[in-house]
């Protein structure tokens, strides 16, 4: 029994110091850039075992160098109330989750082997709480650290700082990493030299970025890309 006691408190204390290791370093985030995230490490490690040639991109750029359209087509694509919430969108989760479960019970309705499309309802915070500090593993212990992550990112980063992190660090490509790496990748020119149009089909590409990267003359990107392009001035930035 002591040996039972013994060991749950050890786990406890393991818990209670990977909380304040979080906190420390969410915390540092105010003055230092992150280097990478722990998304971007398990990618650089994937691409040096499975390719030939390994290639990389990623610059880090203050938020004043990232275009305001950039920032604004993200915000509409991405978190449409990313200036109001607190790092969760209850109602956009709420309609995530009920999207999936129709989804769901269509497939079963099918009698497909064919899994459903799941709908996301993560903010711009969650999505850098989950790429930032944590695996890609998808279970309730991950989800529930996901919201501790966001609520210490709101608690202790102020917005714009949030959003300069997450445009820095997200997804555009195979091993394109930033706004910077993205605008020199796609368009040949500077993140803060983006026009409405090219930030907007940038912003399309987040949910998928290496499947667009293969097709840039997707129907889906450019219709989509004219749809967020309207919505743009109507995002509020931080």
């Amino acid at each position: 029994m002591k040996q039972l006691l013994r060991g749950l408190m050890l786990c406890v204390l393991a818990g209670i110091a990977l909380q304040l290791f979080f906190v420390l370093r969410i915390a540092a985030m105010v003055v230092i850039d992150p280097e990478s995230t722990a998304f971007a490490r398990s990618e650089a490690w994937r691409l040096a075992h499975e390719g030939d040639t390994f290639r990389w991109r990623q610059t880090w750029v203050p938020y004043r160098l990232i275009a305001d359209p950039l920032k604004r087509a993200v915000i509409a694509s991405e978190d449409d109330s990313f200036s109001q919430h607190d790092g969760v969108d209850w109602d956009a989760l709420k309609k995530a989750w009920a999207k999936n479960a129709k989804a769901e019970q269509r497939a079963e309705q099918r009698k497909t082997n064919k899994p459903p499309k799941i709908v996301g309802g993560s903010t711009i915070s969650q999505q850098l709480a989950k790429n930032l500090l944590l695996s890609g593993e998808r279970t309730l212990l991950r989800k529930g650290q996901e919201l501790v992550l966001t609520l210490l990112l709101e608690h202790l980063l102020s917005k714009q700082r949030i959003l300069e992190i997450y445009l820095n660090s997200v997804e555009w490509g195979e091993g394109v990493f930033g706004a910077e790496a993205a605008a020199q990748h796609y368009f040949g020119k500077p993140a803060s030299r983006l026009s409405a149009w090219e930030a907007a089909r940038l912003a399309v590409m987040l949910p998928r970025p290496k499947f667009f990267e293969k097709v840039p003359n997707s129907a889906y990107l450019g219709n989509r890309a004219s749809t967020i392009l309207s919505r743009m001035p109507d995002a509020q930035l931080p």
